[in-house]
């Protein structure tokens, strides 16, 4: 008989039920202590006929463990980031450990908030997909990581001083423009979101490559929110006004493949054929890309290896089997499709 009001059994009811202490019960639960064999059964007998389930944050507190891993993404509607999550999910998953997903809308204070909370609720772990820059920059990760580890995935892959696990966009930036220029292209637009490391290595790469070759052509595009379904809309705005305009290109980079979608789109609404009078390309090499009409030509991130190397080097830091600073920088290759062609003289 439950001892309290709220129709949930407590350990207490089971210990109750079983007539044994609350320690016996926790020791048959956790199965780190021996008990007769009695005794568990009469303790297992109470935990089914209670209906037990046992608050895991609470045990958590106690027991200073968890099993549970926070997992940051500035977006869910990209399938960049839930295809990591579903990487990490199933590593973590194999080896007892629940993940707590939070979704920051690309909000760098909402991001500092839910970490904050995370860190209060004791999880073992935190995995930060694309974090802000500005919180990579002011030292909140480094000040969390005094916590409890963290690793950080993204391109940035320079620093020293925090746990990350990268995909080397650089070289991949760089064959995209280089297959572009060897079409034909030198009137490149480049389409970026608002805030990102990611955006800005991209956009870095971009101009370089203007200056090196000695292109007049320079058009850079940005859209709010490039990692979200809604970045779709305001891409396919923005470029129809750009291919009416005298200054229409005759290739686009876009930054991930939402927003190439988005093109593709706007190219469909002004008239204008992919990759016949216009080429188009992605980045991230995302289910979208492959089922786009134009399938896109995009650079192949490994998103499932970026996933488990994440989440098998967290599982090793929580377990003290890596006690120093974790840096894996995975290779990226360009994946050519249907949405580029030779550039056509406008």
């Amino acid at each position: 008989m439950l001892k309290n009001d709220t129709g949930i059994a407590t350990i207490n009811d089971v210990a109750s039920e079983a007539g044994v202490s609350i320690t016996t019960v926790s020791r048959v639960m956790n199965n780190n202590y021996p008990v007769k064999k009695d005794t568990r059964e009469r303790v297992e007998r109470a935990i089914e006929k209670l209906n037990y389930k046992p608050n895991i944050i609470a045990r958590g507190l106690i027991m200073k463990k968890t099993s549970v891993i926070g997992v940051i993404v500035p977006g869910l509607t990209n399938l960049f980031f839930p295809t990591i999550v579903e990487a990490i999910e199933k590593v973590t998953r194999s080896k007892g450990y629940t993940i707590f997903l939070n979704n920051t809308s690309g909000n760098g204070q909402l991001e500092r908030e839910l970490t904050d909370k995370m860190i209060s609720m004791q999880v073992d772990g935190i995995i930060v997909i694309d974090p802000a820059p500005e919180n990579l920059d002011n030292g909140f990760y480094i000040e969390a990581s005094s916590e409890l580890p963290i690793i950080i995935v993204n391109a940035n892959s320079s620093r020293n001083d925090l746990n990350f696990i990268s995909y080397n966009e650089e070289i991949g930036t760089l064959e995209a423009f280089e297959y572009l220029i060897k079409l034909g292209h030198e009137k490149i637009t480049f389409l970026r979101g608002e805030s990102s490391f990611s955006y800005d290595l991209k956009e870095k790469i971009y101009l370089n490559i203007l200056d090196n070759y000695k292109f007049k052509y320079k058009e850079i595009v940005r859209v709010r929110h490039g990692n979200v379904i809604e970045g779709t809309t305001e891409t396919e705005e923005k470029i129809e006004k750009l291919l009416l305009s005298e200054r229409r290109p005759t290739a686009i980079f876009a930054c991930n493949d939402l927003m190439a979608i988005g093109v593709i789109g706007a190219c469909r609404n002004v008239g204008l054929k992919v990759p016949e009078d216009i080429s188009v390309i992605g980045f991230d090499n995302t289910l979208l890309s492959q089922i786009a009409y134009p399938k896109i030509t995009t650079v192949d991130l490994k998103m499932e290896s970026v996933g488990r190397k994440a989440a098998e080097k967290m599982l090793n830091l929580i377990e003290d089997e890596d006690s120093y600073k974790i840096k894996i920088v995975l290779d990226t290759s360009l994946v050519i499709r249907e949405s580029c062609g030779k550039a056509k003289n406008i």
